[in-house]
């Protein structure tokens, strides 16, 4: 059995289930037995929403072995500290794969990583997109944002202005609430549910968002993608996000927001390619 250790919750948004999605669909089609770990019940839900049948949800990356046991394998998709739990995962696990955190991030244990820049000949490209958004689809001329699938800081109220001035349709979260809706509404006339998150990423012809996953899978979908960067971003993927042409801007600067606006039609992204080098990768090292 492989288990995907996905790191969410409603501080820490929805990206690595997204990408899981992806790997763990094309391994089950490879005939390997999956299983999604997340750390809430509601990312499972979502999960389903990318393909995912099941899930288990567990506390923290110290619990993998709670669920998963001696002969298994794991991917391990979390900035948490391990606490020194990677030593008897290594020791115990068949294989361990582990996502990067930083571009000094190396193997410790003898762990397989994914990284942005897969430099080592043993490393893996952390780079996941979903076929759906290599497929050609008609775009609508809307500029749709989505911030990410949480917004515990309510940072998009506290810029209303900014959406005052530059027009928007909002994509809502999974972890927004009710009441918080109510208030967005009073600044984005058009709001989306989560739910049709897919959708729109495919037929927006532009997308502001401070979520680097769907700055990548947008602009593989053929859109302009002005990415707004909360100062979460490393040098390393403001340096992807630059060799796909999608533009930076720092926190909700209107001039640079305006600036930043294509004026010619963008040629399609080719310098992301589909998981299925990772997959088949992933499933070699399985053997």
């Amino acid at each position: 059995m492989l288990y995907y250790y996905a790191f969410t919750g409603h501080k820490n948004g929805l990206d690595r289930v997204k990408k899981s999605a992806v790997i763990l669909n094309k391994l089950r089609d490879k005939g390997i037995d999956t299983m999604l770990l997340v750390n809430d019940f509601r990312a499972g839900l979502v999960a389903r929403e990318f393909g995912v049948p099941e899930s288990v949800t567990i506390e923290t990356i110290q619990d993998i072995d709670a669920i998963a046991v001696t002969g298994d394998s794991v991917i391990i998709d979390s900035p948490e500290d391990d606490h020194g739990r990677l030593v008897k995962y290594c020791s115990d696990f068949k294989k361990v794969f582990r996502f990067a955190q930083s571009s000094e991030d190396k193997s410790i244990h003898g762990e397989i990583m994914l990284h942005l820049n897969a430099k080592e000949e043993q490393d893996i490209s952390s780079i996941i997109v979903d076929d759906v958004y290599f497929e050609a689809k008609e775009k609508e001329q809307r500029t749709l944002f989505f911030l990410g699938d949480s917004d515990a800081e309510k940072t998009i109220l506290s810029h209303a202005d900014f959406f005052k001035e530059n027009p928007m349709e909002l994509l809502l979260g999974h972890y927004f609430y009710v009441k918080y809706e109510d208030d967005l509404a009073k600044i984005f006339k058009t709001l989306h549910e989560a739910e049709e998150y897919i959708d729109l990423i495919c037929t927006s012809s532009k997308i502001v968002t401070a979520s680097f996953q769907t700055a990548l899978e947008a602009r593989v979908a053929g859109a302009e993608v002005i990415f707004i960067d909360l100062e979460q971003c490393s040098t390393e993927e403001k340096e992807l996000l630059n060799a796909i042409n999608v533009s930076t801007i720092s926190s909700f600067d209107t001039k640079a927001y305006q600036q930043s606006t294509s004026k010619e039609p963008l040629e399609k992204c080719t310098k992301i390619e589909k998981s299925d080098s990772i997959v088949e990768q992933i499933s070699l090292s399985l053997l």
